[in-house]
């Protein structure tokens, strides 16, 4: 049986022609001035957001959608090709069904990347964007620079291949341990949250959120190929870690749309996974000694992550566009968790209309 959503929280499937998906919702409690669409991360669902769906000002409808083959929604293929759209494209049908015309979107992490897909799809059904440790316009991985140059032309280090086996095995065997480092557990204590100890009661949600990720070459991680280039391996077409590929996923292009809704970018300072040295950067394990056989800085530099959002961000404002950067310095990866209050308030703010 799946988790019973908190108080307040009510769970459903909403049927599209894509997909049936589950669908969290927190009703509006006086006069509904608009909705909030939250769509979660890798290896996460819906619930995550549960808290900060309970949050927000009475007068906003909140949502959120678990996407294919996590939380408690349809398992389907992933066609990494299409980047993060085959989720962008899910979320709208979503929002088709529930007759939701222009709504705020809420993207975590690879969520983000999920939001700023359906942004530049569908631009005149956004009302405002928060992004909350996104992942880079140029995808996880495999660039280089501010403008997100390739590192090399396959891809090299990233998508499928850079899963850890254990920690899939972990998730495919339910394992609620915090015995390794590579359970579910130990990894949500480690690079999802930097203050853990504050959710003591809710952590056993959290990885059972972590465990309904759906595993396999077509959902996570993925496939790989081989490759001539460091570390010897290069993204499938299949698969979750595939789709941020940086030959599948480049969300640059919202610098150009004519529509821009305004953009709260928040981010923790002590993110693990989202960062300018991530330890989930196989580049940046490689040039610390932990992966041997690194070629060097000129041949598999670390991506810039937090840098290259800021400089498409810097683009997006230069054209038009407005964006608000909010860095929370004791937050990890999941501010919203870490950081609640303050995240809170700023969200709040910015659906409200103060992004500006």
């Amino acid at each position: 049986m799946p988790p019973a959503p908190f108080d307040g929280i009510v769970a459903r499937p909403v049927v599209t022609p894509r997909l049936t998906a589950n669908v969290l919702e927190r009703p509006a409690t006086s006069k509904p001035a608009a909705t909030v669409v939250f769509v979660h991360g890798n290896v996460s669902s819906s619930l995550f957001f549960q808290p900060t769906m309970l949050a927000l000002p009475p007068e906003f409808r909140a949502l959120a959608v678990d996407l294919r083959g996590f939380g408690d929604s349809e398992t389907l293929p992933v066609d990494a090709t299409r980047g993060l759209r085959d989720f962008s494209d899910d979320v709208l049908s979503v929002l088709d069904a529930l007759g939701l015309d222009a709504v705020h979107l809420v993207g975590w992490s690879m969520g983000a990347g999920v939001v700023l897909s359906l942004l530049l799809d569908a631009p005149e059904r956004v009302l405002s964007v928060t992004l909350e440790a996104p992942v880079s316009p140029y995808g996880f991985g495999g660039t280089h620079g501010p403008d997100g140059t390739r590192t090399t032309p396959d891809g090299a280090g990233t998508g499928g291949g850079g899963a850890n086996p254990d920690f899939v095995a972990r998730l495919e065997a339910a394992d609620t341990s915090a015995d390794e480092p590579t359970s579910p557990r130990s990894v949500y204590r480690s690079a999802y949250v930097a203050k853990p100890e504050l959710q003591e009661a809710h952590e056993d949600l959290w990885v059972a959120s972590m465990l309904t990720t759906k595993t396999g070459p077509d959902n996570y991680p993925g496939d790989s190929v081989a490759s001539e280039n460091w570390p010897g391996f290069a993204p499938g077409t299949r698969g979750v870690l595939n789709t941020m590929a940086p030959q599948h996923f480049d969300v640059s292009g919202i610098v150009d749309l004519v529509v821009k809704p305004p953009i709260l970018w928040i981010h923790g300072e002590k993110d693990a996974i989202v960062s300018d040295a991530s330890f989930f950067d196989l580049n940046m394990l490689g040039q610390v000694g932990v992966i041997p056989g690194w070629p060097g800085a000129d041949v598999a530099p670390p991506q810039p992550m937090k840098v290259q959002t800021r400089a498409v961000l810097d683009r997006y404002r230069a054209n038009g566009g407005t964006y608000r950067e909010v860095a929370l310095p004791e937050a990890g990866h999941a501010p919203h968790l870490d950081e609640a209050a303050a995240f809170d308030a700023e969200l709040a703010q910015h659906i409200a209309g103060g992004a500006a």
